[in-house]
């Protein structure tokens, strides 16, 4: 019989946390992960195409430059706005 000890296994979301982002204009962050990555993510395209109410209003610059950064995320208006950690480390978001 073989035994897996699954308390020492990670998830992707516990591996990379957000260190540091910041706002470079036209919708894109530099975000820093902490592994040592940086990646530039461009959210216009996402933000253009969306047809939801909600997620367009962050095309108003004012909404989106509001970000913080909660438990290792990009988070916009308490949870308005997220997404998934492993997203945004690959740099493209959908």
């Amino acid at each position: 019989m073989r035994f897996i000890d699954l308390t020492s296994q990670t998830t992707s979301n516990s591996i990379f946390e957000i260190k540091d982002a910041n706002y470079l204009g036209d919708f894109a962050l530099r975000v820093k992960f902490s592994d040592g990555t940086e990646k530039l993510i461009d959210f216009k395209p996402f933000l253009s195409k969306s047809q939801h109410p909600s997620i367009k209003k962050y095309l108003n610059e004012v909404n989106f430059k509001s970000f913080k950064i909660v438990e290792g995320n990009l988070n916009w208006n308490d949870y308005d706005l997220i997404f998934p950690i492993s997203d945004l480390y690959r740099g493209y978001i959908q």
